[in-house]
């Protein structure tokens, strides 16, 4: 049995079809459904069973095994980086997750979780090492916190243990996240609603729209997740994203050439460009870029989607689900 936590949610649901791509269906979800929209993104998989992230983390806590486990993919965690009760953060995203650690080492079971890029905070440079990593929002720090927790514990761990530290994210089954979903998402909303797009003024040296982001396209993170599955001899923490940077521009003209091409008309749309919010002002990413060696440097070469195939997919994805 593979177990996905958060498993309804937008990464993990994404694994657990990719895992039934690959013909399996013998998994457990975990997840919390208070916002039972999320449950829409496994109306059309095949699962085992279904916990409550609480139920399960109770069990855990007790030490039941549920059976033969082949791997565990921890997703679950709350990734809201406006929230900052920080008590609350803490339990969920660190104190879980260390819980979890402790089960899948007992039992010598892999187990590949959710970091993130956030831990690097304004960069400049995006490498998986502590000089690099400072973390702006308890968000951030709760993953940043049990990262350090693993490299402290890692040499007295003999079983795969695998931290993906996942840059923007963008991809179906992201419409439950409402403020939270990738701009790829609300991009086709604004485009839907008044054909025009809304792109912040220049910033931190950058022109109109300009400023720059790390753009990973949801399949590719499946892959990482799965080839790791592939690969349990390989541990350690990795950044996931397309290894390249590209501009918010990029992503809005991806988006309106995609409209344009469905309506036959080449004059729709176009960008207008907002004041840049001053509460934004010094805490804003204007520029993010995964460093890829560590991944590539442990055997994996699949190639990352680029954004006008990125979102070609998307936009396809959306208006024909």
């Amino acid at each position: 049995m593979m177990i996905v936590t958060g498993g309804a949610g937008f990464i993990g649901s994404n694994i657990v079809q990719g895992l039934n791509v690959r013909g399996v269906s013998d998994i457990l979800v975990v997840d919390d459904l208070s916002d039972g929209r999320k449950c829409l993104n496994l109306s059309d998989a095949d699962i085992h069973d279904y916990l409550d992230k609480d139920d399960f983390l109770a069990r855990v806590e007790k030490g039941e095994t549920f059976g033969s486990i082949e791997a565990v993919f921890h997703q679950g965690a709350c990734s809201t980086t406006t929230e900052w009760d920080g008590r609350f953060m803490m339990k969920v995203n660190f104190e879980y997750t260390k819980a979890m650690l402790s089960w899948c080492v007992a039992r010598k079971t892999p187990f590949i979780y959710a970091s993130s890029a956030a831990v690097y905070g304004m960069g400049p440079t995006f490498r998986e090492a502590r000089e690099f990593e400072r973390p702006l929002n308890v968000y951030a720090y709760s993953k940043f916190l049990f990262d350090c927790h693993l490299r402290a514990n890692m040499r007295g761990i003999f079983s795969q243990v695998a931290g993906l530290r996942y840059f923007n994210v963008y991809g179906p089954r992201e419409q439950h996240k409402g403020t939270m979903a990738s701009v790829a998402f609300h991009m086709d909303t604004q485009l839907q609603n008044s054909g025009r797009l809304r792109l912040f003024e220049g910033s931190d040296g950058y022109g109109p729209g300009e400023q720059r982001r790390d753009f990973v396209y949801v399949d590719d993170v499946v892959a990482v997740n799965l080839w790791l599955l592939d690969n349990p001899q390989i541990s350690g923490i990795f950044n996931v994203g397309m290894g390249r940077t590209q501009s918010f521009n990029d992503v809005a003209r991806a988006a309106i050439d995609w409209y344009r091409r469905q309506r036959g008309d080449h004059s729709f749309g176009g960008i207008d460009y907002i004041p840049f919010p001053d509460h934004l002002k010094g805490r804003y990413q204007s520029f993010t870029e995964a460093d890829l060696s560590s991944l590539r440097a442990v055997g994996f070469d699949r190639p990352f989607m680029d954004v006008a195939t990125g979102m070609t997919r998307y936009l396809d994805w959306l208006h024909h689900n």
